[in-house]
């Protein structure tokens, strides 16, 4: 069973899921891959997850150092878990590229190398926004490329967290 919350952020609306003790998504309202870890039916119901993970985000919201995440169970095929778990390592306030993150991954499966791109598609279906931060992950040729809930809110979400953005563009290819 699914559980679902709303939570009215400075960014707009967001959807919140739970198998009923912890967090499964996070979606602003008509992100792209929206409910993708929704099976079937939800139920709207308010948790103490929910309540936890609202606090968590009405900190961020705040500009402050939100702390340790909320309980997540991550529902993905084991490589895109592998690469949200490399995300939730990101800190606050700092950015990576897709190839870093790919990198990471090669290094800990003790592949040679890995693509970029791969590592971005597992990016683009984190299913917990903003908790497992894939606003902070950029292009290697300084672009602010990439984000689900869409470019303006990956600006607002960095800005927030004090990153400097006047090394970026956010256009795709510089």
């Amino acid at each position: 069973m699914d559980y679902t919350n709303l939570y009215l952020s400075p960014l707009g609306e967001i959807t919140l899921a739970s198998n009923g003790t912890q967090l499964t998504g996070l979606w602003f309202k008509n992100q792209k891959y929206f409910g993708s870890t929704l099976e079937g039916q939800n139920t709207p119901k308010d948790l103490p997850i929910f309540k936890e993970a609202r606090h968590w985000l009405s900190l961020y919201f705040e500009g402050k150092t939100p702390g340790p995440t909320p309980p997540l169970y991550l529902k993905g095929t084991a490589f895109y878990k592998d690469i949200w778990e490399i995300m939730l390592g990101i800190p606050y306030g700092q950015t990576t590229t897709y190839g870093e993150i790919a990198k990471r991954y090669a290094q800990q499966h003790n592949l040679p190398s890995m693509s970029p791109q791969a590592a971005g598609n597992a990016v683009a279906h984190n299913p917990i926004s903003i908790i497992i931060p894939c606003h902070r992950v950029v292009g290697s040729n300084g672009s602010l490329t990439g984000y689900a809930g869409g470019i303006e809110k990956k600006v607002t979400l960095l800005t927030l967290e004090h990153v400097d953005l006047s090394a970026f563009s956010t256009q795709r290819n510089r």
